[in-house]
């Protein structure tokens, strides 16, 4: 990287989700399904080390199930300086948790399982499965949190969080008011899973093909970003990854050839998500 003025910021971010997707949101019984999450421990190892190498922040977002399954990791992950930030229980879609007295025991569960292994307190949120109720946001506010990263109003530029917007079935969509929680937007095609994982459960719905080539997905990344380089001053390039879809070895040669990449394009800096989000902060006192 060059010694100028940074002008473009790329935050990596890894959603630590284990067994807890398996065995929470799709339901898996299945040996097999659930040792999918257990990859995950394997390419959070592989993750960290090349972090190291490489000199390169990240910021993890680890559900509760995750920490108290592999508190070693994520003490690791504590240790090794990354930013850890909440990700719910059981991988929780929120908005199936009906009410916000129970979306409010998800979040403090999750708390309190980070604090035990890790003595941490995360500042930041990203719901699973990118789905926020319509109390998600109040919920945040009473917690604490600085900022979330679950939606998607912009790609590169983070922006303010809102309350009582309206959806009107017969008029306009109603904005609400801005809040003070930084909004640090995310996309489905800045995504390792929906490029990579190979997911069919009939019962639920879910079908997701991926298995994508790394070239094919390390061009739309790299293509993102260089226009996020020319077109949009102070950007903040967010990448979503699972160490169990990322950590296969072909892709994670693929991350390494990207993180190169980026220490090549003048003005570059790498950042967790929670710096970019006080940096964003800072230009409004």
């Amino acid at each position: 990287m060059t010694a100028e003025t940074p002008r473009a910021t790329v935050c990596l971010t890894f959603d630590f989700d284990a067994i807890s997707i398996w065995i929470g949101p799709f339901a898996a019984r299945s040996p097999s399904m659930i040792s999918r999450g257990e990859f995950g421990a394997v390419g959070c190892e592989r993750i960290l080390r090349l972090l190291e190498r490489e000199g390169v922040p990240a910021t993890f977002f680890v559900t509760g199930h995750t920490a108290e399954t592999y508190p070693d990791h994520v003490r690791a992950i504590a240790a090794a300086g990354h930013e850890i930030g909440h990700h719910g229980y059981l991988h929780e879609n929120p908005l199936a948790l009906d009410t916000p007295e129970r979306e409010r025991e998800v979040l403090l569960r999750g708390f309190d399982a980070l604090d035990r292994v890790a003595q941490v307190r995360p500042t930041g949120y990203r719901s699973p499965a990118w789905d926020n109720s319509p109390y998600t946001i109040e919920l945040l506010l009473g917690q604490g949190f600085r900022y979330e990263s679950s939606l998607m109003g912009n790609d590169f530029t983070p922006y303010w969080c809102r309350t009582g917007d309206a959806i009107q079935p017969d008029g306009p969509y109603l904005f609400g008011s801005n809040v003070d929680l930084v909004e640090m937007p995310v996309s489905w095609i800045l995504d390792d899973f929906p490029h990579f994982e190979y997911v069919s459960i009939r019962s639920l719905g879910v079908n997701v093909t991926g298995l994508s080539a790394p070239s094919k997905v390390q061009e739309i990344w790299q293509d993102d970003f260089t226009f996020m380089h020319r077109e949009v001053p102070d950007g903040v390039f967010t990448l979503t990854m699972h160490p169990q879809v990322i950590g296969r070895g072909h892709r994670m040669l693929m991350l390494e050839r990207l993180i190169r990449w980026f220490k090549e394009q003048p003005g570059t800096r790498f950042s967790t998500l929670g710096d970019a989000a006080e940096a964003f902060r800072a230009g409004f006192r």
